[in-house]
């Protein structure tokens, strides 16, 4: 089957080819060859292809070649197509392929609105200088299409003249919740335009999209050749999973790291406050190698850091979901699950980093003996073949080097604690609890693969006896920050601490550690003042009684004055014989 540029019923732009033969993409991909003839027939499309396998081109070139043909040329406030893509990153990556082709379309303006920015800023930008394509987030989206501009009218005003819509990861858009923030987006939008919908996975939650957003929408799911069953991940993609101990996982990782200093490795954690605390601690072990991180919580960073990861020709990227989808990152050589994800779909798409347009890549997902199932699991429910590796002969004994990084920074310590209670409360709430059930995991072993000093207080841990787990006997609190400003603070607040007894900002707690008998005396005394009291409102005293009751009273005060002990008080009131 012919598969060039040239093989396409409809001629492409010479601009478009133009950009094709400097991106050095002599041929189609499958589903840039299915879908590029249906958007440019005027049909709606809905694309299911594996990860990786060249989905953004696909809708680029017919959005490009749609606006170019227009008979009607687009007005500098006019907005043509618009591209919505789940996060930051894949948005600004689409906006930067696009770019590639309209240094050869002059006139034609393009815009990136996305978190990280002020929404004033984009109004400020818009309003100067138009933008025929807008691509961006779907919050940010929704957001400038409600607001109103001086002068010339609103982003509103400007999708009136839309010809292309294109939703990119629709399945992980719903996944993120913004099903609702979709459907506000397309309330705005002309019906009259081509919608293309694309995705690695088809949900039902996606199909309700399409009866809502599309018109007659024609399918195209893309299969690789020679491809077997269902398999969701390119052939070229090699699917590991790796038994290992609890107490022993992240050195079991250190290890393998260590085994590819130079090839090119993501490493997928369950929450930021797992790849902030490992960074840490890979850096100080793997010095050798270009250790990167990058999370949701992170703002503006995220950009530099992932460019500069590009960039690389080895290297190591710690990161959480926020990677895992559409993202293309070149010549990545493993792809390392220290975790099951919280979703099985996630699986796929972590996976998928590696091993895009045609080239190899590994994945391997990390499992404990508990975790076993997980194996069968994601072999039916995914469809994806995972083969057995087995974990490096020599696993390094790094418990000692991450309990000195904790003891020289109260920092340190502080993220490992963060990180473990992330983790357990993560795994708490996965989505395949059966396989992986918080109530099988030795939280014990676990805090010694953190590399903890000693077991956090928690919900998770309460009522719960930990074993294999051994402290570091030591004062804590004699453990400073390696940050002089940080450390001055906190001993600041310590001094107030010993002298009121609660820590500074936070409510003081109501303990119960007297003993049975002190707290029945204070309810006594409690009661007894009640009494007093009532009596003295109802005025049931003789005038012979009211110089003992002001007696009383004078006692009461007393002794929430401390003036008195409470065995005086007792002996007073006649309950010391109770």
């Amino acid at each position: 089957m012919d598969t060039s540029w040239a093989s396409l019923k409809v001629k492409l732009l010479p601009p478009i080819m133009r950009t094709l033969q400097e991106f050095k993409f002599k041929s189609m991909t499958p589903v840039q060859a299915a879908c590029i003839p249906m958007l440019l027939s005027h049909k709606d499309v809905v694309a299911e292809a594996v990860t990786g396998s060249g989905k953004t081109l696909a809708f680029l070139i017919p959005l490009l070649q749609i606006l170019e043909k227009r008979e009607q040329k687009l007005k500098k406030h006019e907005i043509g197509a618009l591209v919505v893509s789940p996060t930051r990153e894949l948005a600004t990556q689409i906006h930067e392929v696009l770019q590639g082709f309209l240094k050869h379309f002059p006139g034609r303006t393009s815009m990136l609105v996305v978190g990280g920015s002020y929404p004033s800023e984009d109004m400020d930008h818009f309003k100067a200088q138009g933008a025929h394509i807008l691509i961006g987030t779907p919050g940010r989206l929704e957001d400038l299409l409600g607001r109103e501009m001086d002068g010339c009218g609103s982003f509103a005003d400007g999708v009136r003249a839309l010809e292309v819509l294109i939703l990119d990861e629709a399945d992980r858009l719903l996944d993120m919740g913004f099903h609702a923030t979709l459907s506000t987006i397309i309330a705005y939008l002309p019906k009259q335009r081509r919608t293309g919908l694309f995705s690695a996975t088809q949900t039902s939650d996606v199909v309700t999209l399409v009866r809502a957003g599309l018109r007659n929408p024609v399918q195209v799911k893309v299969k690789e050749k020679d491809a077997t069953g269902d398999e969701r991940t390119p052939k070229s993609l090699l699917n590991h999973y790796m038994e290992c101990e609890p107490n022993k996982k992240f050195a079991t990782l250190l290890a393998f790291l260590r085994e590819r200093r130079s090839e090119k490795c993501m490493v997928f954690f369950p929450t930021c406050a797992c790849v902030e605390y490992f960074s840490i601690i890979l850096k100080e072990t793997l010095k050798n190698m270009k250790i990167l991180s990058i999370h949701g919580k992170m703002k503006d960073k995220r950009f530099r850091i992932f460019d500069e990861f590009r960039s690389l020709e080895s290297g190591v990227l710690l990161c959480t979901d926020v990677m895992c989808r559409g993202v293309d990152i070149p010549r990545v050589d493993w792809v390392i699950q220290f975790d099951p994800p919280s979703s099985a779909a996630s699986f796929v798409h972590r996976c998928g980093r590696t091993a895009r347009i045609g080239n190899e890549g590994n994945a391997l997902v990390m499992l404990l003996p508990s975790e076993a199932e997980y194996v069968e699991f994601i072999q039916f429910n995914q469809k994806v073949t995972l083969r057995r590796l087995e974990p490096p002969a020599e696993v390094p004994d790094v418990l000692a080097k991450m309990r000195r990084l904790q003891i020289k920074d109260r920092m340190v310590m502080d993220k490992a604690n963060r990180a473990f209670v992330s983790f357990i409360q993560s795994y708490a709430k996965h989505e395949c609890n059966l396989i992986l059930n918080v109530k099988e995991l030795n939280f014990g072993h676990v805090a010694t693969s953190f590399g903890l000093l000693k077991m956090p207080k928690m919900p998770e841990l309460k009522n719960v006896t930990v074993t294999n787990f051994t402290p570091v006997e030591m004062d804590y609190n004699a453990i400073p920050y390696k940050d002089k400003q940080k450390e001055k603070s906190r001993q600041r607040k310590m001094e107030e601490y010993e002298e009121t007894g609660t820590w500074p900002g936070m409510k003081p707690r109501k303990r119960q550690t007297e003993a049975w008998s002190e707290q029945k005396d204070k309810e006594r005394r409690k009661k007894r003042k009640k009494e007093l009291k009532a009596m003295k409102a109802k005025n049931r005293f003789s005038v012979e009684e009211r110089e003992e009751v002001n007696e009383d009273f004078r006692m009461l005060k007393k002794m929430q004055k401390g003036k008195i002990k409470g065995s005086a008080f007792d002996k007073h009131f006649g309950l010391d014989g109770d």
